[in-house]
């Protein structure tokens, strides 16, 4: 009874986070998928609580409500300018759990093996009960199991906590490598993997094996995520979800839970199809990225000419009020001023008087996949007027006014113009053909990258200096 009710909760907590993925693919479904999603998961802890072979309770309610309110406390705290680090936060957790999983699964597996030595198997109960059961084939794919658990979730461990520092500007954003670079990690992975297969071959109690494995993927994680540069950290944050979700696929097995399986295998798929999706529209091999990254040199810069002019608010407003068309284009600088309010009243407004106010919205904005779109969603901005970079970008000629927030790469025109650029072949919002370019920016700094911007220097461009959530409430009284 007690299996029956766990496997057909198992499957519908399975089926509604198959739509809650669904769901956030659109924004007007977002807000119902994320309630499918905390369904699901509220079903699939009571479901284990309350399934065959659980135990402990009291201490299991206790560390659900220590976790719960830690994680009340965080989300009510976190500002979204933070939200791209507390995902990397929340993904060394992951890869730390399955860690902890892989070692507690080798320690059950030492008792046993060792009452199985001196022919007394009893008295074991819960995941050391069902290790009585299994035969030597099943023990050994279970070393496999576990052995996958702790590489994968040490990898995700180290490596978040190096993408959560350099998100949150505690690790210089720049790439670093030991001497011997990209020998080192492959070095230190095929000692990982020397390491396994004794490990799977040695069927005692002891777990040497995994002690040295998970330093190892340890390194791994942190020397590969310090080599990749900031420009590229959006891509990595995807790529240690997808980490997090094959690490608990491994954790699944291990522990012989499908909605774990299927839950990991969701969260692999689904961010591994994102890394992919992201590194195309920055024209990057997924390849490249890992072992290189943006922020290294590839050559001498072009040469920019030119200054840097600004203009005041009157000048934007005067330009907006003779306008058509316009375009905004946000970025992290938007999310830094909590702007986006600010923005949606000037869209607002602007709307009101008659202009075609469109945002484009580029595939890495920020430093976070979909980032912009959740801003200007809590802004109450049109779902119909946010479009895509493949959508907008052909309309840039026949555009009156650009106004670029806080954005720097995603607008270099060094992508196209220069191939040594460390952008080169990126695609990007080609912001530098409409009639007039406003850039708001707080001073004359290269942004996140490090990577200069030859659009600020551009006859068409002019520089709106300035807290961009006080420059746009200057515009908001001049619009007519």
């Amino acid at each position: 009874m007690e299996y029956g009710f766990t496997t057909a909760a198992y499957v519908v907590a399975s089926i509604l986070f198959i739509l809650s993925l669904g769901g956030l693919s659109g924004q007007e479904s977002a807000k119902r998928a994320i309630w499918y999603g905390i369904v699901g998961m509220a079903l699939a802890v009571l479901a284990t609580l309350f399934g065959p072979g659980a135990g402990n309770w009291v201490l299991s309610v206790i560390m659900i409500a220590i976790g719960g309110s830690i994680g009340w406390v965080i989300a009510k705290r976190v500002q979204m300018t933070e939200m791209p680090q507390l995902v990397a936060a929340m993904h060394s957790l992951v890869g730390l759990a399955a860690v902890f999983v892989g070692f507690n699964a080798q320690l059950d597996l030492g008792r046993v093996l060792s009452a199985k030595a001196a022919g007394a198997v009893e008295g074991f109960r819960g995941f050391a009960e069902v290790l009585t059961h299994k035969t030597p084939a099943e023990l050994n794919m279970l070393q496999i199991e576990v052995f996958l658990g702790v590489f994968i979730g040490a990898v995700t461990f180290t490596g978040s906590i190096v993408a959560f520092g350099k998100l949150a500007g505690k690790i210089d954003g720049k790439p670093k490598k030991l001497p011997g670079g990209h020998m080192l990690n492959a070095t230190a992975a095929a000692l990982s993997l020397i390491l396994g297969l004794l490990y799977i071959g040695d069927m005692g109690p002891s777990v040497f094996w995994l002690i040295l494995i998970a330093a190892l993927a340890g390194f791994i994680g942190w020397h590969l995520i310090m080599g990749i540069g900031g420009a590229d950290m959006p891509v990595v944050v995807s790529m240690l979800n997808s980490y997090s979700g094959w690490a608990a696929a491994a954790i699944g097995f291990t522990l012989s839970n499908d909605l774990l399986i299927v839950t990991g295998a969701l969260v692999g798929s689904s961010g591994a199809i994102l890394s992919y999706i992201m590194c195309k529209a920055m024209n990057r091999n997924f390849v490249s990225v890992i072992l290189g990254g943006f922020g290294g040199e590839t050559g001498p810069a072009m040469e920019i000419e030119g200054e840097q002019i600004a203009i005041d608010a009157e000048g934007v407003a005067s330009a907006l009020n003779e306008a058509d068309e316009v375009i905004i284009v946000p970025g992290y600088g938007m999310a830094v001023a909590q702007a986006q309010q600010a923005v949606s009243e000037l869209t607002r407004k602007l709307r009101a008087a008659g202009k075609n106010v469109r945002f484009a919205i580029h595939p890495v904005a920020g430093r976070l996949p979909g980032h912009m779109n959740v801003l200007l969603a809590e802004a109450k901005v049109p779902y119909d007027i946010v479009m895509e970079m493949d959508e907008i970008n052909e309309d840039f000629p026949s555009t009156d006014v650009v106004i670029v927030i806080g954005s720097n790469d995603i607008v270099n025109p060094a992508a196209q113009d220069d191939p040594n650029s460390p952008i080169a072949g990126m695609p990007v919002l080609e912001v530098w053909k409409a009639k007039n370019v406003f850039v708001s920016k707080r001073g004359q700094g290269t942004g996140y990258s490090g990577i200069e911007n030859p659009l600020f220097y551009k006859e068409n461009t002019r520089m709106f200096y300035g807290d961009a959530k006080d420059s746009v409430n200057a515009l908001l009284p001049m619009i007519d």
